[in-house]
């Protein structure tokens, strides 16, 4: 009798306890606060991506000739994908590094905290600050350069899908990388410079058709380069695909691309993520 009243008062608490999904969002909003606590952080990762848009869209605001564009408008959809990665891959890839450094992640692993749950609230970390990433480019775009946004239900809806595709595979790559780096302190090095260079290689900073077959065989393979193509045809004009490598937007492309991507970051992260520095055993 005794112990069936103790069962059945562990049952009502278990049903009382929040489940993964609603512990997530605690840690999202922890993650929220402790995020635009430090204010230096919050500059550096909103102001970088305008600051850049803002230097080589003057430098280069020629018209591209037989695209109907500026230079300076071929910049915005592009920045804009370098912002969704920088607050995904790069952001995730750093701070976990550290968190795991510091013994952040062996507590947590301790506590009778879900997993996912802390998976979940760096999801609703990276997608919050995704978003005012994008708005924030977005605007300057159309205030700036007149980049205009799409009047049609087609256009938003591609718009919609890149991005979430896009930040899913990107941040699933940042949660795997972040296993790499062998200290907190090695972590930027490690995460930025192959951000750095898939940049470069994937039209970022230089337009598509002036870099070399070979570079963008390499870039074609990771997904900054399909977000740049999908967000360049989701706010340029049709006129400017002729200076895609295919000679087209291939949204269809894209989106296997960056599925593909979700589904093999995924694994990676099964595959690699630690809960604690190899030198902890």
């Amino acid at each position: 009798m005794t112990t069936t009243v103790v069962r059945t008062r562990a049952d009502a608490v278990a049903e009382r306890l929040p489940g993964a999904f609603g512990i997530g969002l605690q840690r999202g909003a922890l993650e929220l606060r402790q995020f635009f606590r430090q204010r230096d952080q919050v500059v550096f990762t909103f102001a970088f991506p305008v600051v850049f848009l803002f230097l080589f869209a003057s430098i280069f605001s020629d018209d591209v000739e037989g695209a109907g564009i500026t230079a300076s408008q071929l910049y915005v959809p592009a920045m804009v994908a370098a912002g969704i990665m920088s607050t995904s891959f790069q952001s995730l890839g750093i701070s976990i590094a550290i968190e795991r450094d510091e013994k952040v992640l062996r507590r947590l692993r301790g506590t009778p905290m879900p997993p996912a749950a802390y998976f979940l609230g760096k999801i609703w970390l990276v997608l919050v600050t995704g978003l005012l990433e994008t708005a924030i480019l977005l605007l300057v775009g159309t205030t700036l350069y007149d980049v205009d946004l799409p009047s049609d239900a087609t256009h938003w809806f591609r718009f919609a899908w890149i991005f979430v595709l896009g930040l899913t595979a990107c941040a699933l790559l940042g949660i795997a990388i972040s296993s790499v780096p062998k200290s907190g302190r090695s972590a930027t090095s490690v995460v930025v410079l192959p951000f750095l260079v898939l940049q470069f290689i994937s039209g970022v900073y230089i337009a598509i058709d002036t870099i070399p077959g070979w570079m963008l065989n390499i870039g074609a393979l990771f997904p900054l380069k399909w977000m740049c193509q999908g967000l360049r045809g989701v706010f340029l004009p049709d006129s400017a695909r002729v200076l895609e490598q295919a000679g087209d937007w291939e949204f269809g492309r894209i989106a296997l691309v960056l599925g593909a991507w979700c589904v093999g970051g995924l694994a990676l992260c099964l595959l690699t993520f630690r809960w604690k520095n190899r030198r902890d055993g």
